[in-house]
């Protein structure tokens, strides 16, 4: 029967002969089975436990995350946690799944069940805490600076909470004009994580949010838990908007605090922190406004004063002054001038009668006005130099006057000379 049974099971199912739902089941259950037993630790978020029953009933969820399971265990089981297990409670426990063949249903049969100790959390927080330190999570150098006047200011807060009201009053109060836009969602308990995580995804995605604020009032240790959290803490790192941690009051401090760009001691003091007050930035610009004012009256009198003192010297009090004062300069500088002009035309004068003289001492009117002639062929003007040159016809031109000669004989000389040695 039962190699019947294996080989029905390792027969692949088809259209026409499909698996029935109790094989599959089956099936579902033996796969389920190899898990065998585990340590799995989580929140617990209901306990349903009747009178006289055997049997209670738990759901087990993870802090961080949308998932649970659900837990049988036995009530001796259950009797034996110390303290009594409430909603909300930290756990670890040692189960195996079951697959309820019935019902078609997965559970976790625990075997023991062991509540997470307030020490065991806090030396917990102190292994994260260093974790991310190590990271850069908590480095100064990476704090995002908040902005001066935020257009529109996120908040994160337990619905109707003192927190909100804190925030929202001084916020208004410094500055009227400030915008919210209000996530409120569970701050405590199982589904703190889940809801401050998706609040501040959905704020830091909307563009005109500048500033995104995570408050909620104090409690104790177990209350803030949520907030010190390693997948919110990291999501705060991510995020793209500045984010202040406004968690408990002054001794108060998640881990949340060391993540975020900015840590106020309390809502009212993150209300205070966010927007500047508008009464004192008014105080602040009436004052610098007296001051510049008061400094540019102080410039503009240094100016004048400068000024006057300009106007007061005598270049500028009496401009002629100083036409006055050179118009002897100029005067005696004409006057050289004009002897310095004077004796320059004598010299020239001078030297154009020297030059005149000496171009007349070698004319050739000079030559004539010592009794000299020139002689000039009639027909060509050309000066006689030579007797064999002259024409029959020539013109004699005297100091005063010219006379027309005719050529009767011309005499060489030489021939002249030698006919006068041979005589």
């Amino acid at each position: 029967m039962d190699d019947t049974k294996n080989s029905a099971a390792a027969k692949k199912p088809t259209r026409d002969e499909p698996w029935t739902v109790a094989h599959v089941s089956d099936l579902i259950g033996q796969w389920i089975g190899r898990l065998g037993d585990v340590w799995i630790e989580g929140q617990i978020t209901q306990i349903n436990r009747r009178s006289g029953a055997r049997m209670a009933f738990l759901n087990l969820r993870d802090p961080s995350q949308e998932v649970s399971l659900q837990v049988t265990t036995f009530a001796g089981v259950l009797d034996k946690v110390d303290p009594p297990l409430q909603e909300g409670s930290q756990v670890v426990m040692h189960a195996k799944p079951s697959w309820y063949k019935g019902r078609g249903t997965l559970s976790m049969r625990a075997a023991e069940i062991h509540q997470v100790g307030l020490g065991e959390l806090l030396a917990r927080l102190e292994k994260l805490k260093k974790q991310l330190a190590s990271e850069g999570l908590f480095a100064p150098e990476k704090k995002q600076p908040l902005p001066f006047l935020p257009r529109t200011i996120g908040l994160i807060t337990g619905r109707n909470s003192d927190a909100e009201r804190d925030v929202l009053r001084n916020a208004t109060a410094r500055l009227p004009s400030a915008h919210f836009e209000v996530r409120e969602v569970a701050v405590q308990g199982v589904n703190a994580v889940t809801a401050v995580t998706e609040a501040l995804h959905e704020l830091d995605a909307m563009e005109d949010v500048d500033v995104i604020v995570i408050a909620r009032g104090g409690g104790s240790v177990e209350d803030l838990l949520p907030f010190s959290d390693e997948h919110l803490c990291r999501t705060v790192y991510a995020a793209h908007t500045p984010v202040v941690s406004a968690i408990g009051h002054e001794p108060d401090t998640p881990l949340l605090d060391y993540v975020a760009d900015l840590r106020a001691s309390t809502p009212t003091a993150a209300g205070k922190t966010i927007v500047p007050d508008l009464v004192e930035e008014q105080q602040r610009l009436d004052i610098t406004r007296t001051r510049l004012r008061q400094a540019l009256k102080g410039f503009l009198d240094q100016q004048d004063s400068a000024l006057e003192s300009m106007r007061a010297r005598p270049v500028l009090a009496r401009p002629d002054s100083m036409i006055t004062v050179r118009e002897d300069d100029l005067r005696q500088l004409r006057a050289r001038l004009r002897t310095h002009m004077k004796v320059q035309f004598d010299k020239a004068d001078d030297h154009l009668e020297h030059t005149r003289a000496r171009l007349r001492g070698l004319s050739p009117q000079s030559t004539l006005d010592r009794g000299y002639a020139i002689a000039l062929n009639t027909h060509d003007g050309t000066v006689v130099r030579d007797s064999n040159d002259a024409a029959d016809d020539i013109e004699v031109r005297l100091a005063h006057g010219r006379l027309t000669a005719h050529v009767t004989e011309r005499i060489n000389e030489e021939e002249k000379e030698t006919h006068h040695d041979e005589q």
